[in-house]
């Protein structure tokens, strides 16, 4: 009994704490690398929050999505017709992510490709110029439901800093895999975000505020826990 308790306890102690990092140190990288190689249990290195409706609720939870302007029936609606795209498009999922999540693919690339990757590599500057830069929080926002492809730089998305001061992204790019489904446009926007630079610490909650392309008041608040991923 008491030998179990202690290689319980030494499970828990030898787990990472959880919290988004702003810029990989050589304990992160190695327990990332570690994972895609099956060394240990693969580290968490990105959330994500399914907007998808089933059953009249969000599939990521009740309280997935709140209204920041336009009133609860904005949610509302959006719940009761989540594939009626006559007054705009919807998102459906929201993922974020930091350089954790990049190293983890230049892992799985290096093991597939038979080598070996070790912490110091993935540290050295040819590696680390390939993901993203210090500080960025990378977010993905999956939408559907758009007239006109040109209608996603209408999106406005901001996150919320620590003084409730709304802040944009520091850019902004488009993932390749825009195409037409059913008449409308579907495919991902993705927006680099400095939260420190915000007042936000690593293992905030951060509120990420969306206002879609529509002609509405409407704009729905998605809360980001940067506690749940490296």
């Amino acid at each position: 009994m008491r030998k179990t308790a202690l290689l319980s306890l030494a499970v828990l102690l030898s787990a990472p704490a959880l919290a988004w990092v702003p810029k990989l140190e050589e304990t992160t990288a190695k327990n990332v690398i570690d994972g895609a190689y099956g060394r240990r249990d693969a580290v968490p290195t990105y959330q994500t929050i399914d907007l998808n409706v089933k059953d009249g609720q969000f599939v990521s939870g009740a309280g997935a999505v709140k209204a920041f302007d336009g009133g609860d029936k904005c949610v509302a609606d959006w719940l009761a017709t989540p594939t009626d795209f006559k007054a705009g498009s919807r998102p459906l999922a929201v993922t974020a992510s930091g350089q954790a999540d990049q190293l983890y693919f230049q892992a799985v690339e290096a093991r597939d490709n038979f080598k070996n990757l070790s912490a110091a590599d993935a540290l050295g500057a040819e590696l680390a110029g390939k993901r993203l830069a210090d500080g960025l929080l990378r977010v993905d926002l999956q939408v559907r439901g758009l007239h006109t492809e040109k209608a996603r730089d209408a999106y406005l998305v901001r996150l919320r800093g620590a003084d409730g001061k709304l802040v944009a992204p520091a850019r902004r790019s488009f993932v390749n895999d825009w195409k037409q489904d059913a008449g409308t446009w579907a495919g991902t926007l993705v927006y680099y975000f400095e939260p420190l630079k915000a007042g936000l610490g690593a293992s905030d909650k951060a509120e990420l505020l969306i206002r879609t392309e529509a002609d509405t008041n409407c704009a729905y608040s998605v809360t980001l826990d940067l506690a749940s991923f490296q």
